[in-house]
């Protein structure tokens, strides 16, 4: 039987008003509509007298209607409804704009209560757009209790849009309620009161029509819950499914043995767990979805070779995807170097991009497409129609966060059989989020760092107090230069129009902000300075053409480059061991996890790395406090959850990682932690004891609602 909460809108509310909730908030069926949760609540506050009304405060007035006049507004079309009203001590006006309907309701003689916040016109007192109870016209004196008790109802204010406002959303969703039928609850009444949570159809009601301030919290309580818990039910119930689907198994053997003899030094215990875990992961005869996140250079790509070599052990081939041209040609001839001459030889390991010449890309096609190379590294380029694989045995997404799920999954639809699928990050991921975002992989974390890397200190150059301090930046610079050591120096943007495009999390400019530190006008500025005279500084951005970047990180790895002015293109696992100051100007423009994607471009080798945050936000700002958290520490995982304290709820989840799974409505990943995991854990009970819900019928039907067509086949692409 269809539930209540699948009834289309036009249905319950007819086509009109239908059709603008559905385009102004993409609200289709009444579930919708009851999911559209108020963002607060107001009060009206305690009844005042119109003889002593406070200018920009909300009031309560229990007042008589005295005249009604509607005119024609002077400058635009529409109309301007004035009503006056008197309570025998003051009198008061009402102003409505295009709402000449409300003089049917509005009449000379009709009393009421009128709500508003006291606004100032031509020096009198008015209230625009108010809020209102007209008593029955019964000719009897009003009840104060019952007028008091309107004056102090909570008011649920909605998500609103300049088409739907809010009080269109409170009158449609009491329609809606009134004529709801029975509805049954996702979570088992044993889960429910355990918990002490109000049933589902209470809790919608009280969410949308709270009598006290009690009511809604409760509501709240409730529905938050079972927002979690049919989330993580929808994960642990896809993880399920993806390990029902066959895949080749891959034992390791002497190639992987062969090469962990030869490496130069000794594996760090967090890559030797991880890649036990992959190992084992590998062996199975069902797909691996295992993510690792790791710190910037904790040698996450070399536990994804050993996992290479433990595929190509069986014939098998690995593919990689790297987010940018840069960095795929570097991931290729770390590759070759590390694997060393003999073992490079037998895999082949090839390079497929979109920039590769006809000839080269022929070659690369037909290395892939035969087996002969057991290893293919690219961008994008991976994900062409013509590009096909022999045995495609293991995906490797590097940065999963910039590749979207479509992109992924035309990847790994290319194996014959699904592939195990590897995904790195370097932006380590707070333990909730991981659970509300990966909650369907596996999950393994690298933070032990590798001998040999060296300390980096972090200083926030506030250019807001100091501003003379821009020119010590450079002259550090210079002593760094003086010692052999190189220095990159990043801008959000490459010219004064043309922004990279990647700055998912910036903070927006100022308004009449000086230009963007951008790479033509720093290029030019740095060639002047007298300070850096004679020295070698050359641009690097996503504009230039594939090969002429490549030229650029060969020659400036080669230390023919002293300072390299660039984008965020070289965010990610780009390795300059002489490298060992990095620039950021701007800095405030960067995310958290951004800016430590960059320091971690220095102190690769046996060189101090010194990371400069140039910044121009004032103290006290959130924009400065990003900034200063990054300064504070070197602790890539202790940033995360600073990240996520610092941007609470608002884009933690990314629309790009984001779709179906995280559409949070009342969970606040940042603080509901806790939460998560209760429910995570009463999911994983339920769906172990009944993998098809046969006795949970209102939860299936839950899961069957959140997931969709569309969300369903976004969970299926991870």
């Amino acid at each position: 039987m269809a539930s209540p909460l699948d009834v289309k809108l036009d249905r319950a509310l007819g086509d009109r008003t239908a059709s603008a909730f559905a385009k102004g908030l993409g609200l289709h069926t009444v579930g919708d509509l009851l999911s559209h949760y108020p963002r607060r609540y107001a009060r009206r506050g305690e009844l005042s007298a119109l003889s002593e009304l406070p200018r920009d405060e909300n009031v309560t007035i229990v007042a008589e209607v005295l005249e009604v006049h509607n005119r024609p507004m002077r400058a635009k079309r529409g109309s301007i409804l004035e009503v006056r009203i008197s309570d025998g001590k003051g009198i008061l006006s009402l102003t409505f704009f295009n709402q000449a309907w409300r003089a049917n309701e509005l009449r000379p003689g009709v009393r009421g209560i009128f709500a508003g916040k006291v606004g100032d016109y031509k020096g009198s007192a008015q209230l625009a757009h108010p809020d209102y109870e007209l008593f029955p016209d019964d000719g009897e004196d009003p009840d104060p209790a019952k007028a008091e008790a309107w004056a102090l109802l909570p008011i649920p204010i909605y998500p609103a849009t300049s088409t739907v406002a809010s009080w269109q959303i409170q009158k449609a969703v009491g329609v809606v309620l009134d004529t709801l039928g029975p509805l049954d609850d996702p979570v088992p009444d044993a889960v429910r009161h355990s918990r002490s949570l109000m049933p589902f159809a209470r809790a919608l009601e009280l969410i949308h029509r709270p009598l006290v301030d009690a009511d809604w919290g409760a509501a709240r309580k409730a529905l938050r819950f079972q927002e979690a818990f049919v989330l993580q039910a929808a994960l642990l119930q896809q993880r399920a499914r993806l390990r029902e689907v066959a895949a080749t198994a891959r034992e390791s053997g002497p190639l992987l043995e062969g090469f962990d003899a030869a490496l130069p030094f000794t594996l760090t215990g967090d890559q030797r767990a991880v890649g036990e875990q992959i190992a084992v992961d590998l062996a199975e005869p069902v797909p691996m979805n295992r993510l690792v996140q790791g710190e910037v250079g904790s040698g996450k790509t070399l536990v994804a070779l050993r996992a290479m070599l433990a595929v190509a052990q069986s014939g098998g081939q690995s593919a990689l995807l790297a987010p940018t041209e840069v960095l795929a040609h570097q991931h290729l001839r770390s590759i070759v170097r590390t694997l060393g001459p003999d073992l490079a030889a037998r895999l082949r390991p090839t390079l497929l991009t979109g920039q590769l010449p006809v000839a080269e890309r022929r070659k690369a096609l037909l290395a892939a497409v035969s087996g002969s190379a057991q290893i293919v590294v690219g961008t994008h380029a991976l994900l062409g129609d013509k590009v096909e694989f022999f045995d495609l045995g293991l995906v490797v997404v590097d940065e999963q966060h910039r590749f979207g799920v479509e992109q992924r999954e035309a990847l790994r639809l290319k194996g014959r059989q699904p592939p195990h699928v590897l995904v790195l990050t370097a932006t380590p991921i707070p333990r909730t989020v991981a659970m509300t975002v990966f909650g369907d992989l596996d999950i393994s974390s690298i933070a032990e760092l590798p001998a040999g890397r060296s300390p980096i200190q972090s200083f926030v150059v506030p250019l807001a107090e100091k501003p003379g301090w821009v020119a010590r930046v450079w002259e550090r610079v210079a002593e760094e230069l003086a010692k052999g050591h190189q220095a990159f120096v990043v801008v959000p943007a490459i010219d004064r129009t043309v922004t990279e495009g990647e700055l998912l999390d910036a903070a927006p400019a100022a308004p009449m902000a000086p230009p963007t530190a951008n790479v033509t006008d720093v290029l030019a500025s740095l060639r002047s300075n007298s300070v850096l005279a004679g020295r070698r500084i050359e641009a690097l951005h996503g504009r230039l053409p594939g090969e002429e970047k490549d030229r650029l990180m060969r020659e400036f790895a080669a230390g023919s480059i002293d300072v390299l002015v660039a984008t965020t293109v070289i965010e990610v696992g780009v390795d300059v061991p002489n490298a060992s100051t990095m620039v950021v100007l701007d800095a405030e423009r960067f995310g958290v996890s951004q800016l430590h994607q960059l320091r971690g471009r220095v102190g690769r080798g046996g060189v101090p790395g010194l990371a400069l945050f140039v910044t121009t936000a004032e103290e006290l700002t959130l924009a400065r406090e990003r900034v200063e958290a990054v300064a504070s520490t070197l602790d890539g995982f202790e940033l995360a959850n600073k990240d996520l304290e610092l941007r609470q709820e608002g884009d933690v989840l990314g629309s790009t990682q984001s779709g179906g799974r995280s559409s949070l409505r009342l969970v606040r990943v940042a603080k509901d932690g806790e939460l998560i995991a209760e429910a995570r854990e009463v999911a994983a009970g339920i769906l172990a004891d009944d993998p098809d819900l046969a006795a949970h019928p209102a939860l299936r039907a839950a899961l069957d609602r959140r997931l969709d067509a569309e969300s369903e086949a976004f969970l299926a692409k991870n």
